[in-house]
């Protein structure tokens, strides 16, 4: 069992509410401002007009023709359309085009618009799952996976085959987990090829525009638009259902003045609260509100992932209102439509409230397909009402006409911590469908963990500074190394955006940083020194012939595969047993070993065992040199190696005492990881064969749905 401390380290959530529950919780009873009227007058479709590019649109695809470019906008403001008229003009020249997204929903979700635009024949896709039409125009695909292409194009000596590269969502720069493979695709793209970045709103654009052109010796030009394509109007929900405007005007051009209603509840010392239902708020009363004053459709921003399940069933009366009844003919249709091919859909536990009530719950802990079913049945206006953690709100194309806030903190994986403004503005860009709304709608509900100031400040402040993520790895030094010389790596590290902002900081505290040039230097030099110990890189600093396999591992844990591969204690023979391993190796959190010895079959807990033993002292070199690894649990390796074999998934669940999505994701990384093996045919022929066959095992329904 993990400590408390693991989960909450350092300070304790903040408690907002502090005089909730002094006073006897309020019915909830429809009612508005008579300051909203004006306002809810203004609800509805917008008339059709001819399409007219936006002066920042005109502008981007100017710039990207005469260098760079960088183009900031809101959410739903036509990024999009950037992209594509500038593949159209490659294509109209004959070029090619490689568009890179963070998440593979998305890069599925753009090569089928892009399918549809530019024709089958001109667009395939690339995304560890999928890999289709390769020698397409236009290639889709993820952004590791572009990355990936870099390393082999450099290291065959190569020129990238495309013409022009877009990065969508390139504020990921500052994501703590995954910003290194977006910085390492700035650096490594060649200079002849023009970059356009597509992001949400950053702080400090100007800032990486600058680097970008330190650094590839061409022009990037920054392309900003503030003015979001439907206006937001922010709203607060009284507890006892009156709605009111959160702001009352602006009193100054950077503080805005909170209306003075909702001052006085904010101060007020025994503050009345709503009724709770099991501990949740009374969401089907809220949806009745909603309903009355045409706020419909809205997503729900909750604090977790049982939250949004458990509302589910506080909105079953909504099921009897005329425009549900009216609906549910076409969203049954639909969705028998949707779930034909997988029996797990068709027999989902939330499919009946679903068609019935018009809301959904959409997070994580579901599967993909599941989640593609409640987004397109959102966007298409089937649903009146998402729950969501808010995951949803980067980079899914999934809008409503309101977003709902309970909470102004986000657990960020360690401990709940304030909003960033960034964070904010990309649920807010959520509100407002283009072309469908005239307006949008985000409505603060207050409760115990809802900063009502907190909120009003976030709506006037700029978008949060992105920051350099650059780490050094295992499999970046290994890559580096195919195709450059320590000295020239150094180089390449020089040019990276925290040596950047190093060099730039005018703060006085460059000393404390901990991602200069210098500092990557030792990170790397550390890393180079233990490839050498151990056999992956020669003394001169090239790559030993294991190295230059091992190098085609593009995994989390390059070198403990890599030391399984050459030692020979894989199984190479069976793979469901393969399956199970490389569950293992896959696997990121803690789990509970406690499994029914029953569930564990003997031959796979004595090869799991007899890897693990025989990998010890290489791990234990690894935390000698100061090399962080992650333990290896059997649970992950006991349920993979169950749905290999043919488990129902149902069992396979109670196996890894897992959310679904969550062992949907264990499967797609598990499959990943085993073609890197497979692609290792020419080193490992029969590991290769076994890996093929191990993801042919995996990669069935219900992880793998094709929706009709």
């Amino acid at each position: 069992m993990k400590k408390k401390s693991q989960y909450f380290p350092g300070k304790k959530r903040r408690f907002y509410g502090k005089n909730f529950k002094k006073k006897k919780p309020l019915k909830i009873k429809p009612g508005a401002e008579a300051a909203l009227k004006n306002v809810f007058a203004g609800i509805g479709k917008p008339e059709q007009s001819t399409f007219i590019p936006d002066s920042f649109q005109l502008e981007s695809i100017e710039a990207i023709t005469a260098g760079d470019c960088l183009v900031t906008a809101p959410t739903g403001a036509g990024k999009t359309w950037i992209a594509e008229k500038a593949i159209k003009a490659l294509l109209e020249r004959d070029g090619k085009a490689w568009y890179a997204s963070p998440l593979k929903a998305l890069s599925n979700s753009k090569h089928i618009e892009f399918s549809q635009i530019f024709g089958n024949h001109n667009v395939g896709i690339l995304t560890g799952d999928r890999k289709e039409n390769t020698n397409a125009s236009v290639i889709v695909g993820t952004t590791e996976i572009l990355r990936n292409h870099l390393y082999d194009a450099m290291h065959l000596g190569k020129d990238l085959e495309t013409d022009l590269v877009i990065l969508d969502e390139a504020h990921y720069l500052g994501d703590t987990d995954r910003g290194v493979v977006w910085e390492e695709v700035m650096i490594y793209l060649p200079e002849r090829i023009p970059l356009l970045m597509l992001s949400a709103t950053i702080g400090n654009a100007d800032q990486i525009a600058k680097w970008l052109t330190s650094i590839r010796g061409k022009k990037c030009y920054v392309v900003e638009e503030k003015k979001r394509p439907v206006p937001l109007f922010p709203l607060f929900f009284h507890p006892s259902g009156k709605l009111m405007p959160l702001f009352a005007g602006k009193s100054s051009k950077t503080k805005t003045k909170i209306f003075g209603r909702v001052r006085e509840y904010i101060f007020q010392k025994n503050q009345p609260s709503m009724e709770l239902v099991h501990n949740l708020p009374p969401f089907g009363d809220i949806l009745k509100v909603l309903r009355k004053y045409r706020l419909l459709p809205a997503i729900f921003f909750l604090k977790s992932r049982a939250d949004c399940d458990n509302a589910l069933r506080l909105c079953h009366e909504n099921r009897h209102h005329p425009d549900r009844i009216e609906k549910r003919p076409l969203l049954r249709e639909r969705m028998a439509k949707m779930t034909s091919k997988s029996t797990h859909l068709k027999n989902h536990r939330h499919r009946w409230i679903l068609e019935n009530t018009g809301v959904a719950s959409h997070h994580s802990g579901h599967l993909p397909a599941w989640k593609l079913l409640v987004e397109s049945s959102m966007t298409q206006g089937l649903l009146d009402a998402v729950f969501a953690t808010s995951t949803v709100a980067a980079g899914v194309n999934f809008p409503a006409r309101t977003v709902v806030f309970f909470n102004s903190d986000r657990f960020n994986g360690r401990e709940f911590i304030s909003l960033t403004s960034t964070q904010f503005h990309q649920m807010t860009g959520r509100a407002g469908r283009r072309g469908m709304d005239k307006i949008g709608f985000a409505l603060a509900i207050p409760g115990r963990f809802m900063d009502i100031q907190l909120v009003a400040r976030l709506y006037g402040l700029k978008s949060s500074f992105v920051s350099s993520q650059i780490t050094i790895n295992f499999s970046m030094v290994l890559n580096l190394l195919l195709s450059h010389p320590p000295e020239q790596i150094k180089e390449l590290l020089e040019k990276s955006f925290a040596t950047f902002l190093f060099k730039n900081s005018k703060s006085g505290k460059k000393s404390s940083m901990e991602k200069s040039s210098a500092h990557l230097w030792q990170h790397f030099i550390k890393h180079l020194n233990f490839l050498k110990e151990t056999g992956y890189v020669k003394s001169d600093g090239t790559l030993s012939d294991d190295g230059f396999w091992a190098s085609k591992l593009r995994v989390d844990q390059p070198l403990l595969i890599a030391q399984g591969l050459r030692s020979g204690i894989f199984p190479s023979s069976d793979p469901a047993i393969l399956v199970g391993i490389m569950a293992s190796f896959v696997n990121e959190e803690e789990t509970d070993e406690r499994i029914d010895k029953n569930l564990i079959p003997d031959h796979l807990y004595e090869t799991w065992l007899d890897i693990k033993n025989k990998l010890l002292p290489f791990v234990k070199l690894m935390f000698e040199k100061g090399f962080e690894v992650r333990p290896v649990y059997l649970r992950p390796a006991v349920t993979l190696y169950a749905w290999a074999i043919g488990c129902p998934w149902e069992d396979v669940i109670k196996i890894s005492k897992m959310a679904e999505g969550n062992l949907a994701m264990l499967i797609l990384r598990t499959a990943d990881n085993l073609r890197h093996i497979k692609a290792l045919s020419q080193f490992f022929p029969e590991a290769a064969q076994t890996a093929s066959k191990a993801v042919d095992m995996i990669m069935k329904d219900p992880v793998v749905t094709a929706l009709s």
